[in-house]
């Protein structure tokens, strides 16, 4: 399954409150050619000018899709598994088997997701990180992930396929 603008991945955030990661979240998807679906409320307006400069000119190239609820979402049917990145999986990111259609779901970077939206998704995953440390900037977490996913799926954009 491929997205409408081209990539097999997708990201969804859910409920996001700060717009600086919102924007850059929306400039890897527009990089990566991958759809951002951008779950609300948000802790902001969408046109926040700060959201604005994070995302620079890439807005106007990303596929942006939004939702009033996870409900919403939900009810959209993808068709894809929905993979939770967290700090409380016991997957790491590299040790996941990521397919064509799996969305990225970033939780609000003050809380993470409700323990209902945990507890709904298909999959969790978790990125490797030093000991004692809380947690990755969710933005940067999601780029990781992103990459990770496309160099499984070998469609890294602007490269040859990459041999397994």
């Amino acid at each position: 399954m491929t997205e409408p603008n081209g990539a097999p991945i997708a990201f969804a955030l859910f409920e996001p409150d700060i717009p600086q990661n919102t924007g850059n979240l929306i400039r890897t998807g527009a990089c990566f050619g991958m759809q951002v679906h951008v779950i609300e409320p948000c802790g902001f307006a969408l046109s926040d000018s700060r959201m604005r400069r994070a995302g620079m000119d890439y807005a106007e190239r990303a596929a942006l899709v939004r939702h009033a609820s996870w409900q919403a979402f939900n009810d959209k049917a993808y068709g894809g598994r929905t993979v939770l990145l967290t700090t409380k999986a016991e997957t790491l990111l590299q040790d996941f088997r990521f397919q064509p259609g799996d969305i990225l779901l970033l939780g609000r970077e003050s809380a993470g997701v409700p323990d209902d939206v945990h507890d709904s998704v298909d999959a969790r995953v978790k990125l490797p990180m030093a000991d004692g440390l809380r947690s990755m900037n969710v933005a940067v977490a999601g780029a990781i992930a992103a990459f990770e996913a496309l160099r499984q799926l070998r469609v890294l954009p602007g490269s040859e396929i990459i041999p397994k």
